[in-house]
């Protein structure tokens, strides 16, 4: 019994660390994101880690992704992402987004 429980831990570490591999973090504060341009790896999934460090809600939108999400104001949303084709992806702050600040770029290579 003992070794199968150490064979599921170890292919759950496994599984961990696939995943935090995968994970991408964009913040935003001032309603402007850091980084303004982000870059990800080409035909894979991805998990994009949204950080509002804003006390107010923003919603992290992209037409070209076809993905948006409400962020409450000091929380994380995720959004799930890909496997996407080499390119640039724009982004906006959707309730700022008239704001250079408030747009960014998903490259994919």
């Amino acid at each position: 019994m003992k070794r199968h429980l150490s064979i599921a831990v170890l292919s759950l570490a496994a599984i961990s660390a696939f995943a935090a591999d995968d994970e991408f973090i964009l913040t935003i504060k001032g309603h402007a994101f850091e980084p303004k341009e982000l870059t990800v790896p080409a035909g894979k999934k991805i998990r994009l880690k949204v950080v509002n460090k804003d006390a107010t809600a923003a919603e992290f939108e992209s037409k070209a992704l076809g993905r948006e999400k409400l962020v409450p104001g000091n929380s994380v949303g995720i959004v799930n992402l890909g496997p996407l084709k080499p390119g640039r992806y724009a982004f906006v702050e959707e309730y700022h987004e008239n704001d250079a600040a408030a747009q960014g770029t998903l490259i994919v290579k």
